[in-house]
Protein backbone atom coordinates (compact mmCIF):
# COMPACT_ATOMS: atom_id res chain seq x y z
CA UNK A 1 0.00 0.00 0.00
CA UNK A 2 1.15 3.58 -0.90
CA UNK A 3 1.52 5.47 2.05
CA UNK A 4 -0.27 8.88 1.02
CA UNK A 5 0.92 12.20 2.99
CA UNK A 6 -1.83 14.07 4.42
CA UNK A 7 -2.60 17.85 5.09
CA UNK A 8 -3.48 18.18 8.76
CA UNK A 9 -3.03 21.62 9.48
CA UNK A 10 -2.80 25.22 7.18
CA UNK A 11 0.96 25.07 7.62
CA UNK A 12 0.61 21.70 5.43
CA UNK A 13 -0.71 22.70 2.77
CA UNK A 14 2.08 26.12 2.22
CA UNK A 15 4.89 23.31 3.13
CA UNK A 16 3.60 21.29 0.35
CA UNK A 17 3.23 24.07 -2.23
CA UNK A 18 -0.07 24.58 -2.43
CA UNK A 19 -0.59 27.52 -1.19
CA UNK A 20 -2.13 30.14 -3.47
CA UNK A 21 -1.75 33.23 -1.28
CA UNK A 22 -5.61 34.61 -1.79
CA UNK A 23 -5.23 35.97 1.91
CA UNK A 24 -8.62 34.40 3.12
CA UNK A 25 -6.36 32.69 6.08
CA UNK A 26 -4.89 36.26 7.06
CA UNK A 27 -8.22 37.42 7.23
CA UNK A 28 -9.93 34.95 9.64
CA UNK A 29 -7.32 34.62 11.30
CA UNK A 30 -8.77 36.29 14.71
CA UNK A 31 -5.30 35.37 16.54
CA UNK A 32 -3.02 37.64 14.09
CA UNK A 33 -0.72 34.78 13.57
CA UNK A 34 -1.07 35.09 9.80
CA UNK A 35 1.54 37.34 7.61
CA UNK A 36 1.65 37.47 4.18
CA UNK A 37 5.03 37.37 2.45
CA UNK A 38 5.58 38.17 -1.33
CA UNK A 39 8.37 35.54 -2.45
CA UNK A 40 9.81 36.69 -6.01
CA UNK A 41 10.44 33.24 -7.48
CA UNK A 42 6.95 31.95 -5.97
CA UNK A 43 4.61 34.21 -5.11
CA UNK A 44 2.47 35.42 -2.20
CA UNK A 45 2.53 32.89 0.28
CA UNK A 46 1.44 32.80 3.93
CA UNK A 47 3.81 32.82 6.82
CA UNK A 48 2.04 31.37 10.38
CA UNK A 49 2.89 31.76 13.84
CA UNK A 50 3.87 28.20 15.17
CA UNK A 51 3.49 28.95 18.91
CA UNK A 52 0.19 30.75 18.31
CA UNK A 53 -1.13 28.37 15.34
CA UNK A 54 -0.44 25.14 17.04
CA UNK A 55 -2.73 22.61 15.77
CA UNK A 56 -5.78 24.77 14.94
CA UNK A 57 -7.11 23.90 11.60
CA UNK A 58 -9.80 26.33 11.55
CA UNK A 59 -8.07 27.90 8.27
CA UNK A 60 -8.54 24.78 6.55
CA UNK A 61 -12.08 24.99 6.30
CA UNK A 62 -11.71 27.93 3.80
CA UNK A 63 -8.38 27.41 1.97
CA UNK A 64 -8.52 26.92 -1.45
CA UNK A 65 -5.35 25.20 -1.70
CA UNK A 66 -6.55 22.70 0.22
CA UNK A 67 -10.21 21.96 -1.20
CA UNK A 68 -12.93 23.23 -2.98
CA UNK A 69 -16.40 22.68 -3.58
CA UNK A 70 -18.02 23.05 -6.72
CA UNK A 71 -21.70 25.02 -7.51
CA UNK A 72 -24.58 22.61 -7.97
CA UNK A 73 -24.80 21.35 -11.34
CA UNK A 74 -27.97 22.49 -13.79
CA UNK A 75 -27.90 19.81 -15.86
CA UNK A 76 -27.10 15.92 -16.04
CA UNK A 77 -23.87 14.28 -16.09
CA UNK A 78 -22.76 13.97 -19.58
CA UNK A 79 -18.91 14.30 -20.87
CA UNK A 80 -20.46 15.80 -24.35
CA UNK A 81 -22.29 18.49 -22.15
CA UNK A 82 -20.92 22.26 -22.38
CA UNK A 83 -21.07 22.45 -18.72
CA UNK A 84 -18.56 19.68 -18.18
CA UNK A 85 -16.10 22.23 -19.37
CA UNK A 86 -17.01 25.38 -18.48
CA UNK A 87 -19.20 25.23 -15.30
CA UNK A 88 -23.20 25.70 -14.59
CA UNK A 89 -24.68 29.29 -16.37
CA UNK A 90 -27.89 30.53 -15.90
CA UNK A 91 -26.82 32.79 -19.67
CA UNK A 92 -23.70 33.31 -21.85
CA UNK A 93 -23.61 36.79 -23.47
CA UNK A 94 -21.17 38.71 -25.38
CA UNK A 95 -20.49 42.13 -25.14
CA UNK A 96 -19.04 45.61 -23.82
CA UNK A 97 -19.17 48.70 -21.64
CA UNK A 98 -20.59 50.83 -23.26
CA UNK A 99 -18.07 54.14 -21.70
CA UNK A 100 -15.73 53.89 -24.12
CA UNK A 101 -13.12 55.06 -21.21
CA UNK A 102 -13.93 52.02 -19.47
CA UNK A 103 -13.83 49.84 -22.14
CA UNK A 104 -10.12 51.49 -23.90
CA UNK A 105 -9.08 50.43 -20.74
CA UNK A 106 -9.97 47.86 -19.62
CA UNK A 107 -9.38 44.24 -20.09
CA UNK A 108 -11.23 42.88 -23.31
CA UNK A 109 -14.55 44.41 -23.28
CA UNK A 110 -14.42 46.41 -19.69
CA UNK A 111 -17.42 44.62 -18.38
CA UNK A 112 -16.25 43.82 -15.06
CA UNK A 113 -15.30 47.83 -14.70
CA UNK A 114 -18.48 48.54 -16.43
CA UNK A 115 -20.76 46.87 -13.45
CA UNK A 116 -18.13 47.48 -10.54
CA UNK A 117 -19.33 51.49 -11.89
CA UNK A 118 -23.12 50.39 -12.13
CA UNK A 119 -22.88 49.13 -8.41
CA UNK A 120 -21.07 51.97 -7.03
CA UNK A 121 -23.53 54.60 -8.83
CA UNK A 122 -26.76 53.25 -9.18
CA UNK A 123 -26.92 50.07 -6.69
CA UNK A 124 -25.20 52.46 -3.86
CA UNK A 125 -22.60 49.95 -2.81
CA UNK A 126 -19.89 51.19 -1.21
CA UNK A 127 -16.76 50.40 -3.11
CA UNK A 128 -14.94 47.77 -5.08
CA UNK A 129 -12.40 45.76 -3.56
CA UNK A 130 -10.03 44.66 -6.54
CA UNK A 131 -6.47 44.62 -6.99
CA UNK A 132 -3.95 47.39 -8.25
CA UNK A 133 -0.85 47.91 -9.09
CA UNK A 134 1.60 48.91 -6.35
CA UNK A 135 2.75 52.08 -6.61
CA UNK A 136 5.77 51.64 -4.68
CA UNK A 137 7.02 48.82 -6.65
CA UNK A 138 4.94 48.26 -9.62
CA UNK A 139 5.83 45.22 -10.80
CA UNK A 140 3.36 44.08 -7.82
CA UNK A 141 0.41 44.08 -6.81
CA UNK A 142 -1.87 45.67 -3.33
CA UNK A 143 -5.81 45.53 -2.34
CA UNK A 144 -7.72 48.48 -3.03
CA UNK A 145 -10.47 50.22 -2.75
CA UNK A 146 -12.16 52.34 -5.70
CA UNK A 147 -14.90 54.42 -5.08
CA UNK A 148 -15.21 56.47 -8.46
CA UNK A 149 -15.08 56.01 -12.57
CA UNK A 150 -11.90 57.91 -11.70
CA UNK A 151 -10.26 55.37 -9.52
CA UNK A 152 -11.38 52.46 -11.71
CA UNK A 153 -10.28 53.94 -14.67
CA UNK A 154 -6.76 54.47 -13.12
CA UNK A 155 -6.62 50.86 -11.72
CA UNK A 156 -8.04 49.65 -14.74
CA UNK A 157 -6.61 46.31 -16.83
CA UNK A 158 -5.07 43.24 -16.24
CA UNK A 159 -2.48 41.98 -13.71
CA UNK A 160 -0.22 39.01 -14.09
CA UNK A 161 1.38 38.57 -11.07
CA UNK A 162 0.43 37.35 -7.64
CA UNK A 163 -2.51 38.98 -5.76
CA UNK A 164 -4.17 38.50 -2.37
CA UNK A 165 -7.39 40.56 -2.75
CA UNK A 166 -9.26 38.65 0.04
CA UNK A 167 -6.61 39.95 2.75
CA UNK A 168 -9.12 43.30 2.99
CA UNK A 169 -12.34 41.43 3.36
CA UNK A 170 -12.30 42.90 7.01
CA UNK A 171 -13.13 46.16 5.24
CA UNK A 172 -15.86 44.84 3.36
CA UNK A 173 -17.32 42.59 6.72
CA UNK A 174 -17.47 46.17 8.58
CA UNK A 175 -18.28 48.80 5.87
CA UNK A 176 -22.08 50.17 6.02
CA UNK A 177 -23.45 48.92 2.81
CA UNK A 178 -22.89 46.06 0.50
CA UNK A 179 -19.79 45.80 -1.56
CA UNK A 180 -18.23 44.63 -4.99
CA UNK A 181 -15.46 41.59 -4.47
CA UNK A 182 -13.03 41.39 -7.36
CA UNK A 183 -10.82 38.42 -7.68
CA UNK A 184 -9.32 35.46 -9.89
CA UNK A 185 -11.64 32.48 -9.62
CA UNK A 186 -9.73 30.94 -6.42
CA UNK A 187 -10.28 33.93 -4.32
CA UNK A 188 -13.28 33.78 -5.53
CA UNK A 189 -13.75 29.99 -4.00
CA UNK A 190 -12.17 31.26 -0.95
CA UNK A 191 -14.90 34.04 -0.73
CA UNK A 192 -17.78 31.57 -0.81
CA UNK A 193 -16.29 29.46 1.38
CA UNK A 194 -15.75 32.48 4.22
CA UNK A 195 -19.38 33.54 3.28
CA UNK A 196 -20.34 30.04 4.58
CA UNK A 197 -18.58 30.66 7.97
CA UNK A 198 -19.31 34.60 8.50
CA UNK A 199 -22.72 35.26 7.57
CA UNK A 200 -21.91 39.09 8.24
CA UNK A 201 -19.35 39.11 5.45
CA UNK A 202 -22.50 36.89 3.50
CA UNK A 203 -24.64 40.42 3.70
CA UNK A 204 -21.44 42.49 2.86
CA UNK A 205 -20.91 40.68 -0.59
CA UNK A 206 -23.01 42.68 -2.91
CA UNK A 207 -22.09 40.96 -6.30
CA UNK A 208 -18.67 38.93 -6.59
CA UNK A 209 -17.00 39.23 -9.94
CA UNK A 210 -14.09 37.18 -11.13
CA UNK A 211 -12.49 36.64 -15.13
CA UNK A 212 -10.44 33.88 -16.58
CA UNK A 213 -7.31 33.09 -15.01
CA UNK A 214 -4.48 30.24 -16.70
CA UNK A 215 -2.80 31.46 -13.15
CA UNK A 216 -0.78 34.54 -12.21
CA UNK A 217 2.99 34.33 -12.74
CA UNK A 218 5.38 35.14 -9.62
CA UNK A 219 6.98 38.47 -9.62
CA UNK A 220 10.38 37.13 -11.09
CA UNK A 221 8.76 36.42 -14.50
CA UNK A 222 7.80 40.13 -14.59
CA UNK A 223 11.00 40.78 -12.96
CA UNK A 224 13.35 38.91 -15.68
CA UNK A 225 11.28 40.94 -18.59
CA UNK A 226 12.10 44.26 -17.44
CA UNK A 227 15.50 42.39 -17.49
CA UNK A 228 15.07 41.65 -20.84
CA UNK A 229 14.57 45.40 -21.81
CA UNK A 230 16.99 46.39 -20.04
CA UNK A 231 14.82 48.38 -17.29
CA UNK A 232 16.06 48.76 -13.96
CA UNK A 233 13.03 47.64 -11.49
CA UNK A 234 13.67 50.39 -9.27
CA UNK A 235 13.06 52.98 -11.88
CA UNK A 236 9.80 51.92 -12.69
CA UNK A 237 6.95 53.81 -12.24
CA UNK A 238 3.97 52.31 -13.95
CA UNK A 239 3.53 49.06 -15.54
CA UNK A 240 0.67 47.65 -17.75
CA UNK A 241 -0.02 44.26 -18.88
CA UNK A 242 -2.55 45.09 -21.10
CA UNK A 243 -5.45 47.24 -21.81
CA UNK A 244 -5.66 50.34 -23.33
CA UNK A 245 -6.68 48.73 -26.69
CA UNK A 246 -7.65 44.83 -26.93
CA UNK A 247 -5.28 43.31 -25.94
CA UNK A 248 -3.29 45.86 -25.51
CA UNK A 249 0.60 45.88 -24.75
CA UNK A 250 2.81 45.53 -21.78
CA UNK A 251 3.76 48.73 -20.98
CA UNK A 252 6.79 49.94 -18.71
CA UNK A 253 7.41 53.65 -17.84
CA UNK A 254 10.77 54.46 -16.17
CA UNK A 255 13.36 57.34 -15.96
CA UNK A 256 12.24 60.41 -17.12
CA UNK A 257 9.47 59.47 -18.96
CA UNK A 258 10.58 56.78 -20.92
CA UNK A 259 8.68 53.90 -21.77
CA UNK A 260 9.02 50.76 -23.32
CA UNK A 261 6.98 47.99 -24.56
CA UNK A 262 5.75 44.67 -26.08
CA UNK A 263 2.89 43.42 -27.57
CA UNK A 264 0.35 40.87 -25.96
CA UNK A 265 1.35 37.81 -27.54
CA UNK A 266 5.07 38.76 -26.62
CA UNK A 267 4.60 39.33 -22.98
CA UNK A 268 1.77 37.08 -22.15
CA UNK A 269 4.05 34.55 -24.66
CA UNK A 270 6.97 34.89 -21.80
CA UNK A 271 5.02 35.29 -18.34
CA UNK A 272 3.11 32.21 -19.62
CA UNK A 273 5.71 29.77 -19.59
CA UNK A 274 7.53 31.01 -16.60
CA UNK A 275 6.72 30.66 -12.70
CA UNK A 276 3.21 29.43 -12.38
CA UNK A 277 2.55 27.71 -8.84
CA UNK A 278 2.07 24.10 -8.78
CA UNK A 279 -1.61 24.88 -7.42
CA UNK A 280 -2.51 26.88 -10.67
CA UNK A 281 -1.26 23.82 -12.66
CA UNK A 282 -3.89 22.05 -10.70
CA UNK A 283 -6.98 24.35 -11.00
CA UNK A 284 -10.36 22.80 -12.05
CA UNK A 285 -11.98 26.20 -11.86
CA UNK A 286 -10.54 28.45 -14.71
CA UNK A 287 -13.27 30.21 -15.43
CA UNK A 288 -14.63 31.16 -12.44
CA UNK A 289 -17.63 29.12 -11.13
CA UNK A 290 -17.69 30.24 -7.85
CA UNK A 291 -18.48 33.82 -8.54
CA UNK A 292 -22.02 35.71 -9.41
CA UNK A 293 -20.41 36.67 -13.03
CA UNK A 294 -16.89 35.35 -14.67
CA UNK A 295 -15.66 37.17 -17.83
CA UNK A 296 -13.07 36.90 -20.22
CA UNK A 297 -11.68 37.93 -23.36
CA UNK A 298 -13.97 36.76 -26.41
CA UNK A 299 -11.42 35.68 -28.42
CA UNK A 300 -13.14 33.97 -31.31
CA UNK A 301 -14.49 37.73 -32.32
CA UNK A 302 -10.65 38.81 -32.00
CA UNK A 303 -9.35 40.54 -35.39
CA UNK A 304 -6.07 42.95 -35.10
CA UNK A 305 -8.13 45.65 -36.44
CA UNK A 306 -8.28 47.83 -34.07
CA UNK A 307 -11.72 46.47 -32.26
CA UNK A 308 -11.42 47.93 -28.40
CA UNK A 309 -12.83 44.76 -27.31
CA UNK A 310 -15.44 41.85 -26.57
CA UNK A 311 -15.87 40.14 -23.15
CA UNK A 312 -17.57 36.66 -22.42
CA UNK A 313 -19.77 37.21 -19.42
CA UNK A 314 -20.59 34.38 -18.09
CA UNK A 315 -23.58 34.50 -15.38
CA UNK A 316 -23.36 32.30 -12.47
CA UNK A 317 -26.47 32.85 -10.30
CA UNK A 318 -29.77 34.66 -9.46
CA UNK A 319 -27.82 37.85 -8.06
CA UNK A 320 -25.75 37.76 -11.30
CA UNK A 321 -28.15 37.66 -13.81
CA UNK A 322 -30.57 40.47 -11.46
CA UNK A 323 -27.79 42.92 -11.43
CA UNK A 324 -26.17 42.08 -15.30
CA UNK A 325 -29.91 42.97 -16.19
CA UNK A 326 -30.59 46.09 -14.45
CA UNK A 327 -26.94 47.52 -15.41
CA UNK A 328 -27.75 46.82 -19.22
CA UNK A 329 -31.46 48.38 -18.72
CA UNK A 330 -29.19 51.52 -17.33
CA UNK A 331 -27.04 51.74 -20.17
CA UNK A 332 -23.81 50.71 -18.57
CA UNK A 333 -23.08 47.24 -20.79
CA UNK A 334 -24.33 46.31 -24.54
CA UNK A 335 -24.74 42.63 -24.58
CA UNK A 336 -25.29 40.10 -27.47
CA UNK A 337 -26.80 36.40 -26.67
CA UNK A 338 -23.88 33.79 -26.78
CA UNK A 339 -23.08 30.08 -26.58
CA UNK A 340 -21.37 27.91 -24.03
CA UNK A 341 -19.98 26.31 -27.15
CA UNK A 342 -19.03 29.55 -27.99
CA UNK A 343 -16.91 29.92 -24.95
CA UNK A 344 -15.52 26.25 -25.61
CA UNK A 345 -14.30 27.52 -28.97
CA UNK A 346 -12.64 31.32 -27.48
CA UNK A 347 -10.93 30.04 -24.46
CA UNK A 348 -8.23 27.41 -24.42
CA UNK A 349 -8.42 27.47 -20.62
CA UNK A 350 -10.99 24.69 -20.96
CA UNK A 351 -8.09 22.31 -21.84
CA UNK A 352 -6.46 22.68 -18.18
CA UNK A 353 -9.85 21.15 -16.82
CA UNK A 354 -9.57 18.40 -19.41
CA UNK A 355 -6.23 17.08 -18.21
CA UNK A 356 -6.94 18.03 -13.88
CA UNK A 357 -7.80 14.55 -13.32
CA UNK A 358 -4.71 12.74 -14.72
CA UNK A 359 -2.65 15.28 -13.10
CA UNK A 360 -4.16 14.74 -9.62
CA UNK A 361 -3.84 11.06 -10.17
CA UNK A 362 -0.66 10.77 -10.99
CA UNK A 363 0.20 12.55 -7.69
CA UNK A 364 -1.69 10.50 -5.48
CA UNK A 365 0.23 8.13 -7.32
CA UNK A 366 3.68 9.11 -5.88
CA UNK A 367 2.25 10.08 -2.60
CA UNK A 368 2.43 13.33 -3.14
CA UNK A 369 -0.43 15.79 -1.31
CA UNK A 370 -3.15 16.97 -3.29
CA UNK A 371 -6.38 19.74 -3.13
CA UNK A 372 -9.68 18.02 -3.30
CA UNK A 373 -11.86 19.01 -5.72
CA UNK A 374 -15.86 17.44 -4.92
CA UNK A 375 -18.34 18.18 -7.19
CA UNK A 376 -16.28 19.16 -9.93
CA UNK A 377 -16.49 17.00 -13.39
CA UNK A 378 -13.10 16.70 -13.58
CA UNK A 379 -13.21 12.53 -14.38
CA UNK A 380 -15.60 13.30 -17.14
CA UNK A 381 -13.60 16.21 -18.79
CA UNK A 382 -10.72 13.60 -18.40
CA UNK A 383 -12.46 10.96 -20.45
CA UNK A 384 -13.22 13.35 -23.77
CA UNK A 385 -9.16 13.32 -23.85
CA UNK A 386 -7.35 11.40 -26.62
CA UNK A 387 -4.81 9.19 -25.55
CA UNK A 388 -2.15 11.08 -26.43
CA UNK A 389 -3.33 13.68 -24.80
CA UNK A 390 -3.35 11.20 -21.58
CA UNK A 391 -0.22 10.47 -22.29
CA UNK A 392 1.25 13.48 -22.40
CA UNK A 393 -0.74 14.88 -19.32
CA UNK A 394 0.70 11.94 -17.47
CA UNK A 395 4.83 11.83 -18.76
CA UNK A 396 4.18 15.54 -18.36
CA UNK A 397 3.32 15.23 -14.29
CA UNK A 398 5.86 12.87 -13.65
CA UNK A 399 8.33 15.19 -14.75
CA UNK A 400 6.99 18.10 -13.34
CA UNK A 401 7.29 15.93 -10.01
CA UNK A 402 11.06 14.46 -10.26
CA UNK A 403 12.38 18.02 -11.54
CA UNK A 404 10.37 19.64 -8.42
CA UNK A 405 10.78 16.72 -5.59
CA UNK A 406 7.23 17.27 -5.03
CA UNK A 407 7.34 13.95 -2.58
CA UNK A 408 9.52 16.51 -0.27
CA UNK A 409 8.12 19.20 1.75
CA UNK A 410 9.03 22.20 0.32
CA UNK A 411 9.38 21.18 -2.61
CA UNK A 412 11.81 23.01 -5.35
CA UNK A 413 11.04 25.51 -7.44
CA UNK A 414 11.87 25.20 -10.86
CA UNK A 415 9.47 27.50 -12.79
Amino acid sequence: MVWVKTIKRIQDVVDWGLCIGCGACYYLCHKGAVALVNVDDVGIRAKFESDICGSCTECLTICPGYHLEAPPRLSGSHRADPEVLIGPTLEVWEGYATDSELRYAGASGGVISALSLYCLEKESMDFVLHTAMDERKPWLNTTVQSKSKSELLERSGSRYGPSSPCDSLRAVETSGRPCVFIGKPCDTGAVTMLRKERPHLDSKIGLALTFFCAGPPSARATLNLLDNLDVNPTDVSELRYRGKGWPGSFTVSYGRNQKKSLTYKESWGYLAMHSRSLRCNLCPDGLGELADISCGDAWHRYANNGNPGISLVLVRTERGREILRRATEAGYVELQPSTPSQVITAQGLVQRRKEVFGRLSVMRLFAVPAPGFAGFPLCEAWAGNPPKVKARTILGTMKRIIRRRLWHRNPVFLG
